[in-house]
């Protein structure tokens, strides 16, 4: 993901086994971030952070 604040507004989603994406949030990525972080683990594993032209895994995105 490009260098973003933490003030971007983003989209933070949980993708099952199934490919159904139930959305958590919308807000900024400070947010977001606070939000999945609070998540069990095995949920962690399925988030995504995604804004207006880039998406991540949020596990991908907090080990760099």
């Amino acid at each position: 993901m490009r260098t973003i604040s933490q003030d971007v507004a983003v989209r933070l989603y949980h993708l099952d086994d199934s490919g159904t994406a139930t959305t958590l949030l919308y807000g900024t990525l400070a947010e977001a971030l606070q939000t999945a972080q609070a998540q069990p683990d095995d949920i962690q594993e399925d988030l995504f952070l995604q804004t207006s032209n880039d998406v991540v895994s949020y596990l991908d995105y907090i080990e760099g």
